[in-house]
């Protein structure tokens, strides 16, 4: 087993995360066998209490495990499908080790951060790294973990001092560290600052850990004289300094860093089987980052929400739209709007935010719900929902987006206005009655997927509509750049027009 830490320093969300995936996507195209695995230094057990303003929305893996939107990220570059283990928190760590210690396993030895955590620690990511996430289920021959926070985080120590002690457990032929650093560039002077990065680097090292890479994130693209300064007072190679800027995609971060010689480095640093050339499934990467930067055609979606200030907190449906829309060669406007401000209460607070929100809804091609959580905004989500029916514009409705979905058509065109009847439609944990279904489908929404016992109500779909879909689950929790989700693609090709003739080529839209 070979082992990649990620880990960085400067900042956080510097984009360890999109780099961590990016190596993975590169080993992985090679023909090896990859992993991943995230670590989150915070007390929490896992992710599924937070607040998706926190660290973004909140993914959930197939074993239902609630885990950070990083392994989000590394599904989808690497189309693997993980498990929660694979996301370690402090919490978890802790946890483990304090109910070994309440059963005895320590056999009444003082339990302290050093060596029983550090140990827990690796022994966990030894253990994780072995678990098939292919659909293949052969062991993993890669395993890259990024280390979630900054370097000199008082929390992140312990997973620091682990990965010391691991460094030497697993052999350097084994163990590969990456420091992603920041080259901020002051408007002041313009002059890219390599400062912070060496800073980052010494901190690093006092720490036990030297990197084997530097990867520098910056706005624009480095100079050579920079990497070279880089180079000098952080005692590596030249070739061992990576520059990563912004770019107009993140399909573009495994070009990138092929081409400054990843591949062969790791070849030679880790004794891998491999071949210095890129493969073909790199090569179809470098063609849908080149489709991607050329797309003219433009859709735009109205993602009607109520976390809409933070874009992280629906990564993952803007992942599932962006990649519907490359798939029919489009460019992707994603307009969020924030649900309260559709509400008849916003226009006389702020008539002004009211009538801006309502323009962005009546000039969208599409308009999506999301799921979410809690009364507020879901009045203006049910008129986003009904201008949608009306007008017959493409919508698509994601888990209390189908909810409210059913709920509007019960309101307004079924005329069921008392409260008793409403409570009736929704049983518990929000599921739709079937005893009541009946008189939705009399009137043309029909109920098309539902679970093996016909209890729990999963799709529906209007009649006579161009596109009204609801579906109960989150299926853009599974689309991938290359292959997207059906129902999110379906969305997209009724708001650009082409669904019927995509329907009319033979093509299909499975539910999921």
């Amino acid at each position: 087993m070979k082992y990649i830490l990620v880990t960085g320093g400067v900042i956080s969300g510097i984009g360890k995360g999109i780099i961590a995936s990016s190596i993975g996507t590169i080993l992985k195209s090679c023909g090896l066998r990859v992993t991943a695995i995230k670590i989150d230094p915070y007390i929490n057990i896992d992710a599924g209490t937070f607040s998706p303003y926190e660290h973004g929305e909140v993914f959930v893996l197939n074993d239902g495990g609630e885990v950070d939107l990083d392994l989000g990220n590394y599904e989808r570059f690497l189309d693997i499908n993980l498990y929660k283990d694979n996301n370690i928190t402090t919490g978890k760590i802790y946890q483990h080790v304090i109910n070994k210690e309440r059963h005895g396993d320590y056999l009444g030895k003082t339990v302290q951060v050093v060596p029983h955590i550090t140990d827990a620690v690796q022994e966990w990511v030894m253990n994780q790294a072995k678990v098939p996430v292919d659909d293949d289920r052969r062991e993993p021959q890669i395993c890259v973990i990024e280390l979630g926070g900054t370097i000199g985080d008082i929390e992140g120590m312990p997973f620091v001092e682990a990965f010391r002690q691991f460094q030497f457990k697993a052999k350097r032929e084994n163990f590969c560290n990456i420091h992603v650093s920041l080259v901020p560039q002051p408007n002041a002077t313009g002059e890219q600052k390599t400062k912070p990065t060496q800073n980052s680097v010494r901190a690093l090292r006092g720490l036990g850990l030297s990197p084997d890479l530097i990867v520098c994130r910056s706005a624009k693209p480095i100079e050579m004289a920079v990497k070279e300064k880089i180079s000098m007072f952080c005692h590596v190679e030249p070739e061992q300094v990576i520059f990563i800027h912004d770019v107009s995609s993140t399909y573009r971060v495994p070009i990138l860093l092929e081409e400054q010689g990843i591949l062969k480095y790791f070849k030679q640093r880790l004794n891998l089987p491999i071949d210095d050339q890129p493969s073909d499934l790199l090569m179809k990467w470098k063609k849908m980052a080149c489709r991607y930067e050329r797309l003219l055609k433009v859709c735009s979606i109205a993602l009607v929400g109520k976390y809409t200030k933070l874009s992280d907190c629906y990564a993952s449906v803007f992942k599932a739209l962006e990649h519907s829309a490359l798939a029919i060669n489009y460019k992707l406007d994603l307009m969020y709007i924030d649900s309260t401000e559709l509400e008849r209460s916003t226009e006389a607070e702020n008539s002004v935010k009211y009538h801006q929100a309502w323009h962005k809804l009546c000039k969208a091609d599409g308009i999506l719900v999301p799921g979410g959580f809690g009364i507020r905004g879901t009045e203006g989500k049910l008129q986003a929902i009904s201008w949608a029916r009306k007008k017959k514009k493409p919508f698509l409705g994601v888990c209390l987006g189908m909810q409210l979905a059913v709920v509007e058509f019960a309101r307004n065109c079924l005329n069921w206005e008392g409260e008793l009847k409403l409570q009736l439609l929704l049983l518990s944990m929000f599921q739709v009655n079937p005893e009541l279904t009946h008189c939705f489908e009399e009137k043309g929404l029909k109920f098309v997927g539902h679970d093996t016992e016909g209890n729990r109500m999963e799709i529906i779909e209007l009649e006579n509509h161009p596109y009204f879909v609801g579906v109960q689950f989150h299926p853009e929790f599974s689309s991938r750049p290359m292959k997207p989700s059906p129902p999110y693609l379906g969305l997209l090709l009724a708001a650009t027009g082409t669904l019927n003739a995509y329907l009319q080529r033979g093509c299909k839209l499975s539910p999921r």
